[in-house]
């Protein structure tokens, strides 16, 4: 019996014995779970080789996240050392350094 099936029935039964909790409870079951299997068959994910996709795709999210923090991080340590070159530069011409060369 398909998930739609139960759903009808579960339905005709509480219009024929008058919609008890269990019933209302059975229906909201059998309609998430329907409601689930049209969004994951929406997204694609329906087939046996839907978990392993998934797990693939998280690997690669990760691998991405890192290399990203990593190129971030690369940028910043650049920007630093450009910044003390900068300053010890600064303080050279401040402080005579060409003039020591001569």
């Amino acid at each position: 019996m398909s998930n739609g099936d139960m759903l009808a029935q579960l339905i005709a039964q509480a219009e024929a014995e008058g919609a008890g909790l269990v019933t209302l409870r059975a229906i909201a079951e059998e309609a998430g779970a329907m409601g689930a299997q049209r969004a994951l068959s929406r997204l694609g994910l329906e087939d046996s080789g839907a978990a392993k996709d998934m797990s693939e795709l998280r690997e690669l999210l990760s691998a991405w996240r890192d290399a990203k923090r990593s190129a971030l991080k690369a940028a910043f340590q650049w920007a630093g050392r450009m910044t003390a070159a900068l300053v010890l530069v600064g303080l050279a011409v401040k402080l005579g350094f060409p003039g020591w060369l001569k």
